[in-house]
């Protein structure tokens, strides 16, 4: 399924692929940045998948090979980063990265070329991050004069130190895929014309298993990284406590005895 060709220019993308939900930002020629109908459309269509049974894993990329994703529109900057219209437009952006956060199903950002400002905020949201050689990220938001809101801060901490995070913000500079993988910013490093083989096995290796278990170690993982002086500990045990209680657990037994791959069903 693909957004109304009618939007403006820049748009997002959505396929299915067996059990595998690929989101595109398709606006090549601003590098697949994100103009204001874009961030706005992210959270629905991110709640489709989580509606969609068939989708167990969700995949991010941009058109082409030359960028992931350079951001914002900058050139949406001078009406939609001023006064009153600056606070709506970072509100936008929230709702943009918190849905890809809260996803309930495990996401990828499948990275090549640019990654920048919104755009690395976005694949940090995302639980795993797969980049081609030649990849180059930043958040040049001090470049720009911006103010960088303190909620995405989080995402920063869920791959970066304190310290990392802190280069990263106070120098805006860009940052190869060789550092961005010594840092932790990216999981994994590869050439690009392995990335989309190397990026599509990994989403099947995460299908493959129960999804319940899956969403249990997302859950307790993401809530230990939001709250790791008070977490939830009550919803954590009620969340494992549901894959004991799932057919999936009774087929993985089953299967295990006899010898043969589990078919799991999320229930």
């Amino acid at each position: 399924m693909t957004d109304d060709p009618s939007a403006p220019h820049g748009h997002i993308d959505t396929e299915i692929e067996g059990s595998t939900c690929w989101i595109t930002f398709n606006n090549p020629a601003k590098m697949n940045a994100l103009n204001t109908a874009m961030w706005s459309a992210l959270p629905g269509i991110i709640e489709a998948t989580q509606h969609n049974d068939s989708v167990r894993v969700v995949i991010l990329r941009g058109s082409g090979a030359k960028a992931f994703s350079a951001g914002a529109d900058i050139s949406e900057f001078g009406s939609a980063r001023t006064g009153k219209a600056a606070q709506d437009y970072d509100e936008l952006n929230h709702a943009a990265f918190n849905a890809v956060m809260e996803c309930s199903k495990p996401t990828i950002a499948m990275i090549e070329g640019y990654c920048m400002g919104g755009g690395l905020e976005l694949a940090l949201c995302c639980d795993l991050r797969y980049a081609a050689t030649g990849s180059n990220f930043a958040i040049p938001a001090a470049k720009l004069g911006i103010g960088y809101n303190p909620r995405w801060i989080r995402p920063l901490f869920s791959a970066l130190n304190a310290t990392q995070a802190k280069e990263i913000l106070f120098t805006g500079r860009r940052f190869s895929g060789e550092e961005a993988c010594a840092m932790g910013m990216i999981t994994r490093l590869m050439p690009p014309d392995t990335l989309v083989s190397e990026t599509r096995e990994l989403a099947r290796l995460i299908a493959d298993n129960a999804p319940l278990s899956v969403y249990a170690a997302k859950r307790c993982i993401d809530e230990f990284l939001r709250a790791p002086e008070n977490p939830d500990m009550k919803t954590l045990d009620e969340i494992v406590q549901a894959c004991f209680d799932s057919e999936d657990y009774a087929e993985g037994r089953a299967a295990f005895a006899e010898k043969r791959k589990p078919v799991f069903r999320g229930k």
